[in-house]
């Protein structure tokens, strides 16, 4: 199964064309950035999140994520991916299934905290988008719950909920701050 973050490479290296573009003087070529003892690839499990690392060309892009899928047909039911922006902020997107009624909020949940209201963004050909944006104090609650339930309203107007399991979220998301800064040093 492939991940979702290919898709978060491919957009952060190629984002899409808007109007013409100018040719732009060429630049030096940076330095080879590097993962820890040279891999061109990282993956690493925390708990029930993963934590992937990927090279390409002189980009080095590192993420935590958590993906579900029906134990039938093996079909993607939801994915969340973030990055650190540092230890106490992460951004990134969550992906749920068609048949949600994507005009409709939806809520996000720490364990019995206070609710947080978010937005479909779109649709793409896996499922439909929301954006993340992570301030410190939902990090904290994330770091210290237990379950992130998000709940939306399918399109026959039922609540659907969705429990994203937060055991090794902290862990993850350290180490994702930690090989984010890292190749960041690298690089100067």
């Amino acid at each position: 199964m492939t991940t979702f973050l290919g898709l978060t490479i491919l957009l952060a290296l190629f984002p899409p064309a808007v109007g013409q573009s100018r040719p732009q003087p060429q630049q030096p070529a940076a330095p080879p950035v590097t993962l820890p003892g040279g891999a061109s690839q990282l993956q690493e499990t925390h708990g029930d999140w993963r934590v992937i690392c990927a090279q390409q060309a002189d980009q080095t892009m590192c993420a935590l994520s958590q993906q579900q899928s029906d134990k039938d047909s093996r079909q993607l039911v939801m994915a969340v991916e973030l990055t650190a922006t540092s230890g106490d902020k992460a951004e990134g997107t969550l992906v749920l299934p068609f048949g949600l009624a994507v005009a409709r909020p939806i809520t996000l949940q720490v364990d019995e905290g206070a609710p947080t209201t978010l937005s479909f963004r779109t649709c793409v050909p896996v499922g439909c988008v929301v954006s993340l944006a992570f301030e410190p104090t939902m990090v904290s609650a994330l770091r210290k719950g237990t379950v992130l339930t998000v709940k939306t309203i399918a399109d026959n107007a039922q609540e659907t909920a969705f429990r994203i399991s937060l055991r090794g979220f902290g862990s993850a998301l350290d180490r994702t701050a930690a090989l984010s800064k890292q190749t960041s040093i690298n690089r100067e």
